[in-house]
This record gives C-alpha cells, structure tokens and sequence, in this order.
C-alpha cells in the first residue's frame, strides 16, 4: 500500500489530504463490491465518503499545525489500507469461507471504523484554520462513526446457530448438512446448482488445507468441525464418490450384527438410550426417564444413592454419538442382508422385510440412501404386480419415501420396467393404496425427466380424471396437481380433465376399438367406485359394450367383461338393469361352460349373481315384478352347482338364494327349493367345518322351513340333522347361525317321534340355556330368543304331562314369565302358548287339601288352597299360574301393539276362567287389572282377536257381579260390532247384549 500512500511535507499539504481523499474513494469502490456483510460494507462506505468529502474540503485551506497532523495523516492512510485489504478480501476469498467468519468481518469493519473516527478527531480547532461550521461537520462525523454499529443479518445469524448446533450434536444427517450449503450458497450469492455449491466447497476445504492461511489451532479444529459436518451433504459428493465410500464401509462391517455395550442401556427403563444425559453422580440415564424419576419426587440417584438435581442433567454427547454409530452399523448390515428374503415367495417373510425397510425409511435419509445403494428400487417397484393388497401398499408407501426431495431416486423407479405402469394400476384399487400410488405418482410428476414415462402409460390420464372427480377430496386433489405436472406434455389432459363425468373412459369404451375398450373395462373393474359412481356409468351407456364383450369368442374379452360387471353390479339399481338387458342368459351360460381355463372366471359370474340376486330384494323390483330365476329350472340349475363346486362358490351361491328367498318372489322360489329336494344338500353342508359354508346353508335351510309344508323336507331330517343343529346351537361362536339352527328346531314337525328326538339328543337343555342366557356366546340377538321361546311350546302340550314336568323341573317357567316383561312381541306370543299348555294341566295336577279331622285345628294350621284350582298348587308339581305370578304380566300382554301375543295371552287367562274355575278366576284376572284391558280388545282391529275377547267377555258376564260392574263400559263397543264386525262377532255380541239385558232396549240398532 505504500505506493499510494505519498511522503507529506508540510509546504504540500493540500496534495497529501487530496490524495488520502482519493484512496478512501478507492476503499469505498472496494468494499461496495464485497459479496458478503453488503449492508454492513455499505454502512461503513458511506461514514468512508464522508471522511473523503472532509478531507478534499480541508485540502482548501491552510492548516496551522501540520506539522503534527503529517502523523496523523499517515496513520490515517494505514488505516484505509487495512480497510481496502479487508474489502478485496471480503470480495475475492472463498465465499463459504467468508460466510463463516461474518462475526470476524463485522468485528474488523468495526474496529476500522472506529479507529478511523479516533484519527479525524486529532484534526482539533486549533489546528485547522476553518470556519466554526466546519469544524462543526468534523465533530458529527467522528461521533457518527464512534457511535456506528454493525449487526449480521437474522439469516445469517440463524444458520450459524444451526451450524454450531450440527458440530454440537454431531450426528445430523444428509438432509441438514444439504439444507446448511443451500443456506449458506442462497446468503453469499453462489448459484443453487450442485456443481456450483460443489465447486466452492472443494475450493473451501482446499484454502483450509493451505497452513499460510490458517490463523490459529482454535479456527483450526472449528474449521475442521464444519468440513466434516459440510461434508455430509450429498450435493458435496459425487454419485460414484458416495457409492465407493459407502461400499467401502459396508465391506469392512462383516455380516453380523452386535449388540448394544451395556453401557446403552438405561439403568431405568433396562432399553438401548435415544437421549442420554450424565448426572452429577457421573451415571447416564435416558432423559425422559430421570426427569420422571426426578418428578415423581426421588433426590437421589437410582444407582449411588447420591443427592440429584433437575439443573445438573447434562446431554452425553459422546455416548449419544457411540450408540448412534452402533446402530447406523447394524441398520447398514440388515439393509445389505434382507434382499433373499424380500424376494422369498413367503408373503408373511416379505411383509415383515417391507415393514422394517419401512422403519429404515422414515428412521433417516442415509438409511434411504443406503437403500438405494444395494439396489432396493427395482426390487420394491417389481412386488407391485404382487396379488397383496399389503405388500402392495407397503412397497408403494417405501417408494414414496425414497422418492420424495429426491430427483436421483425418482428416475430409478420410472426406468424400472412397468414400474410406472404397475403404480398406475394401484390408482383403481381400494381406496388407501389408490391414495398411496397417487401421492408417488405426484412426488415423481415434479420431476421433469419422469413425466414422459407416467404420461405415456395407457389408462393413466383417464384414471386421474376419474379420481379428480371422486367423493374423495385427497385423492381428487392429488389427482389434480399430478394432472397439473403433466398438464405441458399433452393438452388433451386439461380438456379431459374438465370433460363431463367419466366421459371420456365412457367414449373409449363405447366406440374404440377393441384393444382400447379391453383397457377401459380393465379400468372399470379395478377402480375404487362410489354407488353414485357405478350408477352413472350406467346411466350413461357403460353396460352395452360390456354386455357385447360377454358375448364375443374369446375367453380375455369375457373375463374382463365379468369383472367390470362385479364391480359395477353391487349397487342394486345397476343390478335390475342388468336382469332388465337380458344380461342374466350370456352369464348362465358361462356358469355352465365346461371349456373355460380361467379357474376365476366362475366364481366372478358367481359373486355377479350374488348381486344381482340382492337387487331383487329392493322395493323396485317387487314393483316391477323383476325375477332373477324365472323358471323351476333356471332354480334346478343354480342350485345344482353348489354340489359341484369349491367352498368358496358354494358360499357364493347360498349366499345368492339366501337373498332370493328374501325377495318379493321369495316364497315361490323356497317352494321350488323344497320340490327339488334342495334341503337334501342342505342338511350335508350343515356338517361341514368350513365354516362360512355351513352358517349360509344353515340360514337357507331355516328359510325353508319357515312356511310350514313339512312333507317336502321332514324326510331329510334323521337323527343325525337333528344332533348335528343341536351341537351347532350349542359350540357355534356365530350369532346368526344359533339363531337358524334354533329357528330350524322351532319349524321342524311336532309330531311326537321328532320332539322325542329332539329331547334324546339335548335340545331341551340347549334351548333352556338360550331363554336363560347361560350358553357361553357374550351377546345374543333377540331372535335367537324367540326362536327357543317357540321350540320349547312342542315340549309343553298339555297332552304329555311327562314332558310338561320335564321342562317345568328345569326351572323353566319363572324364566317364561320373566320374558313377558322383558321379550320381544313374538316372544311373548310364544311364551304365552307355553304358559297356557301348562295352565291346561294345573286343575288335573293339583293335590287336594288333606282333610285331617274334627280336632286337627288344634295341632297343625290347615294348608292354604289355590283359590283358583282348590288345591295345593306349585309351579313346577302343578304349573299353577297364579303360583308363578304370571297373571298381571299375561294382563300387561293384553296391552301389546300385535295381535299375536295379546290372543296367546287371552287363550293363558281362558285356562283360569273355565268351567267351576269361573267366579274365583274372574276374581283372580280382575285383581290383576285384567278385566279393563279385555273389554278394550273388543276395538281391536284384528277379527280374530276381537272374537277371542268377545268368547272371554261371555263367560265374565254370566257373573251377576261383574256384568254389573263392568257391562256398561263394554255396551258401545259391543254395539257397534253387531253393526260392523264378522259374522261370528256379530253373533257373539249379541249374545253378551241380551246377558246385559240391552238387546230389547236397543233393538233399533238391529
């Protein structure tokens, strides 16, 4: 700097201060073109312009000491020669370098600044001949350039805290060294591109290895310390570079795994730590632990016993860093050594390889990147075209993972062969992986050379218009943006995309040609549709050509055809247009067709059947008059493959009739069934261990019985049906098949061999445990109770009182009369017929009062009679109901919205009021309240019911008593069925008229 700097004298002074002026402007040139601290760089140019300006102005007038300020001037010019040398250096050293000695620069500046504020304040009044003005200027600038503050920008700030954290923890990954360089690079102005960042790191380390510009050990090792955190950052390395070191390590690993020194582990917890911490008895813990330790009110150490304290925790950096190395080894050789059993043809093996991949994955990026290293990509991309549904979506999910903020990674998968076709292909299946395969397909759409292969893939435009206008909002949305990605390679894509719903898969399918529709109807049977979906597809044409296709020669054009038809058939609405277009023959006839290879093909027209015969159930069909089977042979036919089929078409199939019968054409078709000895099969199948088959013929088998022609079915029911129905209602954990068998057991004849059989083999007891709750299942549906409510009425007719006292000594009838507060309408119903079949026995049953003779009072009380029956009565010698307490819960029947269970009820209270039973009987009913609700059912709208009322009534008054109590109440309604009731009522009310003696009174109503 010498050069610039001019030997003063003092009869030149003007000279020297314009030439001190002239090489500040020189520095202030300098320092504005610095490529960091720009704004700092700018502050302290402009205090520099300002001393310029100063001194150019002093070199006007002459000094009246200069001889003093000769010196002062030389240090000056010293000063702005280490001013000008840190700027060019601020603008020609590396940046990174720079970047991060921004404090060291900032201190400089500031320093400079002030040390140039000190040397202009020794040009004091005295030695200037200025205007006091003048002197007045030189005074603010010092103090401006004294008071001058320089700050490093937030930013900067930031990523230097981030840097000191990195060196600090020492086992940040790639991602947080790739982001510092990006940081770093975006602040000092190098381009964003990996071979730019690259190049100024290289030249970074390269300076740093050149000692003349080293400074001292400290800069050294911190210097050191950011190279190797840096240095993590793949856009620091090369492909190849990467590859060798990380084989190079992998190699020197061996293959087997170690396990963790015990000083991993956490004397707390007994696990390998996540974050050590050392406390002040010098022992680490995991952090989450010992705080809890601490928390939980302990002091001292779990191990020494020593005093502990919250503050004292310190990290274990090195330990931390040791356990992490640990399992970044162990990671390593697993990765390396699971790719035999990825690739096993084990599906359970392949799961669990995928799953801990998985964990790998989202553990850390150079998890992710040794993943690539040992070629893992093709290997994951080719189980896409595995049949499960599981590693499917785990393989997509792993994909995911290495594709995202990976450019490198996205190309590998789409140069796998059909690795973009197969991730396509997920977008049609079930909804979680057709989200799955839309967020890969959307990482790889952002990358340019990807785009060309996910667009090239026939199907895939029109599946993401599909998607885009789904109920799915996620999936729709992702749709969109890879249709966004794409949108510059093809511009049909945006029309397609604002095309009408499905129009153009519909178009393609109508009217291309037959390559093209194959491919549509391919799209159709494996997309994930909405009802709303399905239907308008339907609606708008898409049934046609698939029905054209079932009818072509060859067997792929029928394959295809079948499966989009399953998917599309499940929505009832689609199913009666399929029986309307005649759909139901071409598909009978592949059921039938004995040349076919495709093993699925029969089971998939199957399932379509099973749907169809679904939609038969809807109330349009029953108002259409819609039939599935039209003819008995259509049946025979159908039928007839259920024992010539595998388990999985035979549960089909059941499955198919189980729905008919529930049709509007149900109880033709349970008749057809009965004729062709269908329940033949049936009772076979109810023996099988499969167990989904024997629960559907179970259910059929219960349908067909229900409508009580037991000629067409008895015949089949041997000993053998009979214990097998026991011992399902007995061991089975399914709800609905106890609930068939019982309902079966409550429809067979009750004829006394097959009751007799019933009982042999247990079905009293197995029904017993159904009222009572007491068969093991949790939870029991209410039908289930019914049906045992009405197998156990066959086992209560009064006509063998062996079998009445069988039940009644089982503790069955408390039970009964509990069910008639608490049962279902048909249960009380059934219950009631078993209540009165034992009230039909009591008067027989009943023990006469012992009369004991004249003095008998004076040792022992007389034994109390039933007032009903005159006799000792209990409920289980004699089924007295009065004894059971059941008379006010029969009363309370008499209340219920049905018919059913109010006449069983009437028919219980008839067995109290007959014959000598009357007048106590009546007395008995009216205690209970009975007598109000009887005379109410003669408004019933059921004819039958209002006669059995009516019968009731009848007898009642025929007592003096009652018919003075209770006859005016029944007198309107008992006129008005005289005008309007059967002609059995009408008979019956007239008769009760004339015994209340209104029959004269009231002639005219006759």
């Amino acid at each position: 700097m010498a050069s610039n700097v001019v030997d003063a004298s003092p009869s030149v002074p003007s000279n020297i201060l314009l030439v001190t002026a002239k090489f500040i402007f020189e520095t202030v040139d300098s320092a504005r073109r610095a490529v960091v601290q720009k704004e700092n760089f700018e502050k302290f140019s402009s205090h520099l312009e300002r001393t310029a300006f100063f001194l150019k102005e002093l070199s006007m007038f002459e000094l009246n000491d200069f001889e003093r300020l000769h010196g002062v001037i030389e240090d000056l010019n010293l000063e702005i020669k280490v001013a000008k040398q840190l700027a060019s250096e601020c603008r020609n050293r590396n940046k990174i370098y720079l970047f991060l000695n921004s404090q060291k620069i900032i201190d400089e500046i500031e320093k400079s600044t002030k040390n140039i504020s000190r040397l202009m304040s020794l040009f004091t009044p005295e030695s200037l001949n200025v205007s006091s003005e003048i002197t007045e200027q030189l005074r603010t600038l010092c103090k401006n350039m004294l008071d001058a503050e320089y700050q490093p920008a937030a930013i900067e700030e930031e990523i230097l805290q981030k840097i000191e954290r990195g060196i600090e923890e020492r086992n940040v990954d790639r991602s947080y060294s790739n982001n510092l360089l990006i940081c770093i690079a975006d602040s000092v102005g190098i381009s964003s591109e990996h071979s730019e960042i690259k190049a100024e790191f290289e030249n970074f380390k390269n300076e740093m290895e050149n000692n003349e510009l080293r400074s001292d050990w400290t800069e050294d090792l911190r210097m050191e310390q950011i190279i190797l955190l840096l240095g993590k950052a793949d856009m620091v390395m090369t492909p190849k570079e990467k590859e060798t070191k990380y084989f190079n390590k992998r190699n020197s690993l061996g293959r087997q795994l170690l396990e963790p020194l015990q000083s991993f582990y956490c004397p707390i917890t007994g696990d390998v730590m996540e974050d050590p911490v050392e406390t002040s008895s010098g022992h680490s813990f995991e952090r989450t632990a010992i705080q809890k330790w601490l928390e939980d009110g302990h002091d001292l150490c779990p191990l020494t016993k020593t005093p502990l304290n919250k503050l004292s925790l310190r990290p274990n950096r090195t330990l931390h860093q040791s356990i992490e190395e640990w399992r970044n080894r162990n990671t390593m050789i697993s990765i390396a050594s699971m790719k035999p059993e990825i690739q096993s043809s084990n599906e359970e093996e392949v799961l669990q390889c995928l799953e801990k991949l998985h964990d790998f994955c989202i553990g850390s990026e150079l998890h992710r990147e040794w993943m690539v290293m040992e070629d893992y990509i093709p290997i994951i991309t080719g189980l896409l075209c595995t049949k499960s549904h599981e590693i499917r979506l785990l393989a997509l999910t792993i994909l995911y993972c290495l594709a995202k903020d990976a450019d490198d990674n996205k190309e590998r998968i789409a140069k796998v062969d059909d690795g973009i076709k197969y991730i396509v292909r997920s977008l049609a299946r079930k909804i979680e992986e057709s989200t799955m395969a839309l967020k890969l397909l959307l990482e790889l759409s952002r990358s340019s050379e990807v785009m060309n292969f996910i667009g090239n893939v026939q199907g895939c435009i029109l599946l993401l218009v599909t998607l885009v206008n789904s109920d799915d909002t996620q999936a729709a949305k992702y749709a969109q943006e890879v249709l966004d990605n794409l949108a510059f390679l093809d511009q049909n894509v945006i029309q397609m995309a604002n095309a009408k719903y499905f129009g153009p898969l519909l178009q393609r399918l109508c009217e291309g040609p037959i390559s093209t529709q194959m491919i549509m109807a391919e799209t159709l049977a494996d997309m994930e549709l909405t009802d709303h979906n399905k239907i308008d597809l339907f609606r708008n044409g898409a049934l046609k050509p698939l029905l054209q296709m079932l009818v072509l020669d060859a067997e792929e054009y029928k394959a295809v055809a079948v499966k989009a038809l399953e998917n599309l058939s499940s929505v009832a609405q689609n199913g009666l247009q399929i029986i309307r277009e005649g759909a139901t023959q071409p598909l009978f006839e592949l059921l039938f067709c004995h040349t076919l290879t495709l093993p699925k093909l029969r089971e998939r027209v199957a399932i379509i059947f099973m749907h169809l015969s679904i939609s038969t159930t809807v109330q349009e069909a029953s108002e259409d008059q819609v039939l599935l089977l039209e003819t008995e042979e259509d049946v025979f036919k159908l039928f007839s493959l259920i024992s010539l089929s595998g388990p999985n078409m035979q549960q089909t199939l059941l499955s198919t009739f189980l729905e008919i019968c529930k049709s509007p054409s149900g109880f033709n078709i349970r008749t057809t069934l009965r004729q062709i000895s269908a329940v033949k099969v049936l009772v076979q199948l109810c023996e099988l261990d499969d167990h989904v088959v024997r629960v559907s013929a179970v259910k059929l088998f219960h349908y067909l019985t229900e409508d009580g022609d037991h000629s067409t079915f008895s015949e089949h029911v041997n000993t053998r049906c009979i214990e097998t129905l026991v011992k399902i209602v007995r061991t089975s954990h399914d709800e609905d098949e106890i609930v068939a068998a019982m309902g079966i057991i409550s429809n067979l004849p009750r004829d006394f061999q097959m009751s007799q059989q019933l009982l042999d083999l247990g079905a009293l007891e197995i029904i017993f445990d159904c009222l009572t709750y007491r068969n093991t299942h949790a939870s029991y549906k209410k039908e289930v109770t019914e049906n045992a409510a009405r197998a156990l009425s066959r086992f209560t007719v009064s006509t063998n009182p062996d079998w009445q006292k069988r039940v009644a000594g089982g503790g069955t009838i408390p039970v009964l009369v509990s069910l008639l507060a608490s049962g279902t309408s048909l249960t009380k119903q059934n219950v009631a017929v078993s209540l009165k079949q034992f009230s039909e026995s009591s008067s027989n049953l009943s023990k006469p009062v012992k009369n004991t003779g004249t003095f008998s009072c004076c040792f022992k009380p007389p034994e109390s009679s039933c007032p009903i029956h005159r006799g000792i009565c209990t409920v289980e010698s004699s089924f007295c109901l009065l004894e059971a307490n059941a008379v006010i819960p029969l009363v309370m029947v008499l209340g219920e919205p049905d018919s059913g269970p109010c006449e069983a009820s009437l028919d219980a209270i008839l067995t109290l009021i007959d014959g000598e039973k009357l007048q106590n009987g009546v007395k008995v009913v009216e205690e209970a309240n009975g007598l109000v609700p009887i005379i109410k059912l003669l408004n019933s709208p059921c004819t039958r019911l209002q006669e059995k009322s009516l019968e009731v009534l009848q007898r009642i008054f025929r007592i003096f008593e009652f018919k003075q109590k209770y006859g005016n109440s029944a007198k309107m309604s008992l006129v008005d069925i005289t005008q309007r009731g059967s002609s059995n009522a009408k008979s019956l009310a007239a008769k009760i008229l004339s015994q209340l003696n209104v029959l004269h009174e009231q002639s005219s109503f006759f």
